[in-house]
């Protein structure tokens, strides 16, 4: 098997060409077997493997420097670098990473996992290189919907100013242009990039601009009917006006094909972007077919492509989607939004049945959230639904363009809370600490199925900037027989006695529930609250929970640092109110990915620890109290 010999980097350079073919077949039949068990990544991995082939057959690692943007699509440069054996533990906990490590590997120059980040990443590398003397190559691989983010277009008009070699690998899957691969792109591409030709044209635009007036005339001329002839033939004439040479298309199944270009590419002072069609999915064609849903799956049969275990129940997502389809129906200014995730936030349905008022504008968070306030602005109801942790890359729109306004824009936050197996670019465990210091922002987040419901519709009317944030997941289905009507900044009692008050947000409220059973068994009092609101808090049940408890356990799935607890402590705090509050939260740090049952053990907010820790606080309490 060849497989086998590839024990660490640059083994694949040892194998005859012929090898490469087989090569590329048992890396495919590899990755499926393996993430058939553990889940992960498999469309994207499986359309670029002889892209990473021809890559690593270029390069010199871990000499050389190769930035993969997002990093979903790296299985195959983990398998060519000697991590073939940590398949077996992908993305669970102290195990493999599914994206980039720095501290994985030698070979993996730059951590990932947002999109549209590899080329600045790239250009920093490109001229730390000459500051420093480097002789290494760069290579940034970025795929078309990454090219959607504008952070691309900033680092691609600042790579035009350098002087010194920088290849950019376009990985594109978009099959509506896969005609203009063919005979007359290579041929162009090759000439192109002959060093006669590069040559001449430096060479004939230096001698015509030292003529006297009349030089740069025709230098410009030239250059205007050269463009026009350009942009009937070649395909990348936008990356050319912005300074920087096009290679391509090229076919992404080429090994030799890839290998030439990237040594041509190498031969240009300057930036160069190569542009490579691949496929997703290739392969396998339950892929091929549904390239979305293989895009982060759960472990699969290999024969039929099915999940090996089906969700029975519906999640909060699906909860979402429900509501939004209903909104649609009874309200013609609800809108919905989304960045280029409308299958993984639950838009589909309503995208099916109100294709006006749909906006998918692609991997671009930012400006999702200024397009929503402009809607906004002209009397709509814009919802932006959006994973808790691509949101954080809007946080200057947010505060500038939609709060500072008061403007009506509705963020659907999901996947708030501990995510699991993609790790800590994926984590929403930041979004509560950084909209709550944002004014004018409101905060909610739902015990279960029903209030998520209750909040989106409240959300949608309440005429100001409002986030509901909810986790991953099966929705909560307990505590059916607690729905009281939302009202703005009040949080709903569950139960009241007397002590210990468990003051719960979202999905903590589930794991405050079984807490306070366990405690009540001990023979401890306590009291269950369902803060409902991060921000603003419930004041007056704050106060009123000073009057006849002890202990005030404040429990949510943010970290620590300018969490709820925190704004908790400070509000007794400012009122010179002396009691003990205890902080349940995740620590002030990045979680690693893993199954969140464990994540949650490890972080400490899982029902066990929880207990344990009220315990010990309820006996400081007790204890000062005594002393005093």
């Amino acid at each position: 098997m060849i497989l086998e010999r590839i024990e660490k980097e640059n083994d694949i350079k040892k194998l005859e060409e012929e090898e490469l073919k087989i090569l590329a077949s048992e890396i495919r039949e590899f990755l499926i077997e393996k993430i058939s068990v553990t889940g992960g990544h498999l469309a994207s991995n499986l359309g670029v493997v002889e892209l990473t082939m021809a890559l690593h057959l270029f390069l010199d690692l871990p000499k050389d420097k190769l930035i993969w943007d997002v990093g979903h699509q790296s299985y195959t440069h983990k398998i060519l670098t000697g991590r073939r054996e940590g398949f077996d533990g992908l993305r669970r906990y102290g195990g493999m990473s599914g994206f980039p490590k720095r501290n994985e590997s030698a070979c993996d120059c730059f951590d990932t996992g947002h999109s549209s980040t590899s080329i600045s990443a790239g250009l920093g590398y490109a001229h730390a290189r000459q500051l420093t003397g480097g002789d290494y190559r760069v290579v940034s691989v970025i795929g078309d919907g990454a090219l959607t983010g504008g952070m691309a277009y900033e680092a691609l008009n600042n790579a035009a100013q350098l002087d010194s070699n920088f290849i950019i690998v376009l990985n594109d899957n978009n099959m509506s242009i896969s005609e203009n691969v063919g005979g007359m792109s290579a041929y162009l591409a090759g000439f192109r990039t002959a060093d006669a030709y590069l040559d001449l044209k430096l060479g004939v635009i230096s001698s015509l601009q030292k003529i006297p007036v009349y030089g740069d005339k025709m230098v410009a001329k030239i250059r205007r009917t050269k463009s026009s002839i350009k942009q009937l033939l070649i395909p990348g004439m936008l990356f050319e006006e912005m300074g920087i040479i096009y290679l391509g298309p090229v076919d992404g199944g080429d090994i030799k094909g890839m290998t030439k270009l990237f040594s041509e590419a190498a031969n240009i002072d300057g930036p160069v972007l190569v542009h490579v069609i691949t496929r997703k999915g290739a392969g396998y064609p339950p892929a091929e077919r549904h390239p979305a849903r293989f895009h982060g799956t759960e472990p699969f049969d290999i024969e039929t492509g099915i999940p090996k275990h089906p969700r029975t129940k519906a999640n909060y997502t699906d909860i979402f989607s429900t509501v939004m389809r209903k909104l649609g129906d009874r309200d013609e200014k609800v809108v919905a939004i989304t960045a280029a995730m409308t299958d993984g936030t639950g838009l589909k349905r309503f995208h099916n049945m109100f294709p006006d008022r749909f906006f998918d504008i692609g991997i671009a968070e930012g400006h999702a959230v200024t397009f929503a306030a402009g809607l906004a602005a002209a009397g709509l109801k814009p919802v932006f639904a959006v994973y808790s942790s691509f949101l954080q890359r809007a946080y200057d729109q947010i505060l500038h363009d939609v709060c500072l306004q008061k403007l009506p824009v509705v963020f659907a936050v999901d996947r708030a809370g501990l995510v699991g197996s993609d790790g800590e670019t994926h984590q929403g465990i930041f979004d509560i600490s950084y909209l709550s210091s944002i004014p004018n922002m409101t905060i909610l987040a739902p015990k279960n199925k029903w209030e998520l419901s209750d909040m989106i519709k409240y959300a949608v009317n309440l005429g100001a900037p409002v986030a509901v944030r909810y986790p991953r997941g099966e929705a909560y289905d307990g505590l059916k027989e607690y729905r009281e009507p939302i009202v703005y900044g009040q949080s709903e009692w569950i139960y009241k006695e007397s002590r210990i008050a468990l003051f719960a947000l979202g999905s903590m409220v589930k794991t405050a529930q079984i807490v306070r059973a366990r405690l009540k068994e001990e023979g401890y009092e306590c009291s269950l609250i369902n803060a409902r609101f991060a921000k603003p808090l419930d004041e007056e049940t704050l106060l009123s929970l000073a009057k006849d408890h002890r202990l005030i356990v404040t429990l949510e799935e943010n970290v620590i640092t300018g969490g709820m607890g925190e704004h908790v402590i400070r509000f007794y705090q400012d009122r010179r109110i002396t009691l003990p509050v205890l902080a349940v939260a995740i620590p002030d740090e990045y979680v690693e990915h893993g199954n969140v049952s464990i994540l949650y053990r490890e972080v400490g907010i899982d029902a066990d620890t929880v207990t344990e820790r009220v315990k010990q606080a309820w006996e400081q309490s007790a204890g000062s109290a005594s002393e005093q």
